[in-house]
């Protein structure tokens, strides 16, 4: 189909809402070809991915040695039966226990970062016997039951899906007496937290901010969950973000980019202290799709290839690189008024409460994607490849800069 009748039919069957919005800002984006950095519109146009889509493909669109290894495993094997033990969903959950921080040690596999979610919620009221969960204002941890109540509850009360008020509360980003309010009346069973949070336009937290809230939490029993799903697996120079803070949570929670960009897994990694119900009720929690044997054999790979000390230390070269290029456009054109970067986590605040939706058409037209942050529209998240270079920094920041050109004036 060309991309005129991909739309057309786009609009008739499946996302009506979505083509008409980017359409109003001049977006008709279809996606073809896709490779490394950069994704080709089906007329030909050609964007560097800044978006990544969220994290989905950090280390690329179509990894070569990805590919590689779901070509040979669909050769063997195929989703699986959840019920039962496999060689490639028990090999990664050993390696996630290996390759997360404190004594993170079972893990439960979901097809998707939502039901991940669901699955720590659930693990922290077992563990705890308490039901309230604190989140952060303006959070997005999936749409399901269970983790669109602890996101910003917008889209559960456009649904009439919204619980208890009680049972889901949601306080401001770095505010610690918010935080301790709360928690002191022991009714707590987690908080759950984005390292950074990314549909607020990645604000950074305070320094000692998310230490301070685990502490919290251990004086008054709650778990401290890490919404891992944007900010692991490398993107802040490290595995994982929390790793970047000496953060040690009792759950991690790891998806988008776990599966390669190729094949959909996501995982809830849990202490072993609080994983009890696994063997308690080992029918707690069931998923059919959670795991699949070819997502487990690419997600393999994934911790692989991002834990790899070579390419964690070019991620805080290159972020140091970039952000050196953004701070000098900043000094040059007002219009960019913030910075907020932690390794290849960037959020670019703009003097205008769209000037992300301006910025995202300026650059479009350029050849970048990058998205707008979802709750504030004056924040752009720029998200790279983690395998970033000299090169590709200077194509993207004179991209950049023709687009703060158009956008300042």
């Amino acid at each position: 189909m060309n991309k005129e009748d991909v739309l057309k039919l786009a609009k008739e069957h499946l996302c009506p809402g979505k083509i008409e919005t980017f359409g109003q800002i001049g977006i008709d984006l279809v996606i073809g070809k896709r490779e490394g950095p950069f994704i080709y519109d089906l007329d030909g146009h050609r964007l560097i991915d800044l978006h990544i889509n969220g994290g989905t493909f950090n280390l690329g669109h179509r990894h070569p040695e990805l590919i590689k290894v779901l070509t040979s495993a669909l050769e063997q094997t195929d989703i699986g039966n959840h019920h039962f033990a496999s060689p490639a969903r028990a090999e990664l959950a050993k390696k996630l226990a290996d390759n997360t921080p404190g004594d993170l040690h079972y893990t439960v596999f979901a097809s998707g970062g939502s039901e991940a979610v669901d699955i720590a919620i659930k693990t922290a009221r077992w563990a705890t016997g308490r039901r309230q969960i604190i989140s952060l204002d303006k959070g997005y941890h999936g749409s399901t039951g269970i983790s669109g109540n602890v996101g910003d509850p917008r889209n559960m009360e456009y649904f009439l899906s919204r619980c208890s008020k009680e049972d889901y509360v949601h306080l401001p980003f770095n505010d610690l007496g918010a935080m301790e309010n709360v928690l002191s009346k022991e009714k707590t069973a987690a908080v759950i937290m984005e390292t950074i949070p990314a549909t607020y336009g990645f604000p950074l937290p305070l320094d000692g901010y998310l230490k301070c809230v685990l502490e919290l939490c251990r004086r008054y029993g709650a778990l401290y969950i890490a919404d891992e799903v944007q900010t692991g697996l490398g993107r802040t120079g490290n595995l994982w973000g929390v790793t970047t803070f000496d953060v040690v949570p009792d759950i991690l929670i790891t998806g988008k980019g776990l599966s390669g960009g190729i094949y959909p897994i996501s995982a809830a990694v849990i202490s072993k202290k609080w994983g009890g119900w696994l063997c308690e009720n080992g029918f707690g929690h069931i998923s059919t799709f959670g795991g699949a044997e070819p997502g487990c054999v690419v997600a393999s790979k994934v911790i692989d290839i991002c834990s790899d000390p070579e390419l964690l230390e070019n991620v805080r070269e290159n972020a140091a690189l970039l952000g050196e290029g953004f701070a000098q456009l900043k000094t040059r054109y007002p219009f960019l008024t913030d910075i907020r970067q932690c390794g290849l986590v960037m959020g670019l605040k703009y003097d205008d409460p769209l000037g992300a939706v301006t910025m995202c058409k300026a650059l479009y037209d350029r050849g970048i994607w990058a998205m707008i942050a979802g709750f504030d529209y004056s924040v752009m998240q720029c998200k790279p490849w983690l395998y970033l270079d000299s090169d590709l920094i200077g194509d993207i920041l004179d991209r950049f800069e023709s687009a703060l050109k158009t956008c300042s004036h």
